[in-house]
């Protein structure tokens, strides 16, 4: 499936008062998916069609279809095509704003563009947390042509590298970082990669600044924004381990079934975890396999006593209490209407 489409990847601003400020609700990815889109084992990897296809799926489940909302959509670079950058473009509204990052494809032009870049207009890489990314040693020896002061380096590449036909306000960002053996060893390195010592990467996006989030235009943000998307690919591993990897026919409607009994699961699961486990130290984001082991596995027996049936748990089980916790948790949320 496409994109962000196994995870929600959007957040509404919550405000007051509208003669007061607003004030922007904090994003929290939650894992649950929203939608899951069965393709042919020999369906192309960038087709549009699939990618707005499961992007309208997800934005219908946003809270009146997130048209009062801010979104923000992450895609891999399967998703850099005409047709899918243009679609995003047209779901901005006067009261829904959009806000896109997608994987980019490098070529020759790119190529020209990062040769042409000055040393000072490289900006060091960072962390998720902000923190300037340590010296990465992969030979043991300290490795002076990349500085041997950051991890890698982030910069600006809009400008430098036109191609016809894209939106006229997109940026293009280019990520730098050593090269690693298993890309050497896999003959993943391009001539100018080779030359230079460096892996490169290019996201573009539509993101010239974010009203309130300080720090929004500048590249380093933005990469950072752009790579978090890799949480997507975490999410796309659980769910195989739930069933989404284990088609059981050679029939197309009873695997489309399938898959929506694997996203219910995996559903049940994520939230599960989100209500009832949210403070625990493990299992709060513990695997699939994690939780049936520890959790949906617990030895417990049902008595009746009293005129009343009694779920008796083993107490010698190392998470019997985080357990009983969660079962008064879920018990006392309200019933669905």
């Amino acid at each position: 499936m496409p994109g962000d489409g196994h995870g929600r990847f959007g957040e509404r601003a919550g405000e007051t008062d509208r003669r007061k400020r607003r004030h922007r609700a904090p994003a929290r990815f939650h894992g649950e998916a929203l939608s899951i889109l069965p393709r042919p084992g020999n369906a192309g990897s960038n087709t549009a069609t699939d990618h707005i296809t499961v992007l309208d799926e997800v934005l219908t489940q946003v809270p009146d279809e997130g048209r009062h909302s801010k979104v923000l959509i992450r895609i891999d670079g399967a998703g850099a095509s005409h047709d899918t950058i243009s679609h995003l473009e047209q779901l901005s509204t006067t009261r829904r704003r959009v806000a896109w990052t997608i994987g980019w494809t490098i070529t020759s032009v790119e190529e020209r563009a990062i040769k042409a870049l000055p040393k000072r207009a490289w900006a060091p890489y960072l962390h998720q947390d902000g923190t300037i990314a340590e010296a990465v040693d992969y030979d043991g020896t300290s490795n002076e042509t990349h500085d041997g002061a950051e991890y890698g380096h982030v910069a600006e590449l809009t400008g430098l590298a036109k191609r016809p036909g894209w939106p006229a306000a997109m940026r293009l960002i280019v990520r730098r970082v050593p090269i690693a053996p298993r890309d050497q060893a896999a003959g993943k390195v391009t001539a100018l990669e080779k030359t230079t010592g460096w892996k490169y990467a290019v996201t573009a996006t539509n993101i010239g600044r974010m009203r309130g989030i300080p720090g929004t235009n500048q590249p380093q943000w933005l990469d950072v924004l752009h790579r978090h998307h890799a949480i997507v690919e975490d999410h796309v591993r659980a769910a195989k381990t739930t069933g989404l990897g284990l088609l059981p026919s050679a029939s197309w409607r009873i695997n489309t079934a399938w898959i929506l009994l694997t996203g219910i699961a995996r559903d049940l699961d994520v939230w599960t975890r989100l209500l009832a486990f949210h403070d625990h130290e493990h299992l709060a984001k513990a695997e699939p396999a994690t939780m049936r082991e520890l959790v949906y596995r617990l030895p417990a027996r049902l008595a009746h006593h009293a005129r009343k049936r009694w779920l008796r748990f083993d107490r010698d089980h190392p998470h019997t209490d985080a357990i009983t916790t969660a079962w008064h948790r879920l018990q006392a949320l309200p019933a669905v209407t």
